[in-house]
């Protein structure tokens, strides 16, 4: 067992280079794990198994790099408890201190559902540009207010530590301005050849549909398929959208 490989990062970094400085956060949400494969030894050495939901809170200083969190969960594999609580327990405090805020921790996995919204991936479309992201696509009418939740399965980017594929459905939901369908996709697949990291990517999505789009209400949420028995599903959402839906998983998860 060895707290010290999770490594932390930064989110002012990034925030910086969309243009969020030291001042309020234009969101809320959080940072949303599913972890497959956690194991430990209880206190006569017989091994036991469970999964996990984390809640990292979008508000904390850091996120927590994904490899690092496997590393971390198997070093649990050969460590006994006495009780299951306690590895809970052990783990929420480690997080926490990674992440630098309170890092919820909870056996079990959310339940599998389809997507809830319209799709724009039937949209027949050319498209030619795989990155950098380029919200310039995104367009709105101004004349249509509507509610509505768009979702596409079709966004991928690229881990910049490893450099293997990151893929992912998304969700947006909103109140304002109709938001042009092909623009979407355009802008969702210029993220195909892009290297960020999942929080990220969702940060930006939101900031780019916001300032482009200028919904009333925004909410952004992004499920990655599963990699390293890991699978992270970042959620943003403006200060209006209090609740969060309840948590899902994809059937790709």
């Amino acid at each position: 067992y060895d707290a010290s490989l999770l490594f932390p990062i930064p989110r002012a970094g990034a925030r910086a280079e969309i243009g969020l400085g030291g001042g309020d956060l234009p969101f809320h949400g959080e940072d949303r794990w599913h972890a497959y494969e956690l194991g430990w030894l209880d206190a006569r050495g017989k091994p036991c198994v469970e999964t996990l939901t984390l809640w990292v809170p979008a508000t904390s200083p850091n996120l927590i790099e994904s490899k690092s969190l496997k590393l971390y969960l198997n070093s649990l594999n050969n460590a006994r408890f006495n009780r299951p609580e306690a590895v809970r327990e052990r783990i929420a405090t480690d997080l926490s201190a990674c992440a630098g805020a309170d890092v919820r921790v909870e056996f079990g996995l959310p339940a599998f559902a389809g997507a809830d919204g319209e799709s724009v991936d039937h949209v027949d479309v050319d498209i030619d540009c795989y990155g950098p992201p380029d919200a310039g696509f995104l367009l709105a009418d101004a004349g249509s207010v509507v509610e509505e939740t768009l979702t596409s399965a079709l966004l991928k980017s690229n881990c910049p530590v490893t450099g293997q594929p990151d893929w992912a459905s998304v969700s947006i939901r909103y109140h304002g301005p109709r938001i042009d369908r092909e623009g979407l996709l355009r802008y969702l697949v210029s993220y195909r050849d892009h290297a960020e990291f999942h929080e990220q990517c969702v940060e930006r999505i939101f900031l780019d549909l916001q300032r482009r789009c200028g919904p009333a209400s925004l909410e952004v949420e992004a499920r990655y398929t599963r990699r390293g028995g890991l699978d992270i599903n970042p959620r943003r959402a403006s200060p209006d959208r209090t609740a969060a839906t309840a948590p899902i998983r994809d059937l790709r998860q």
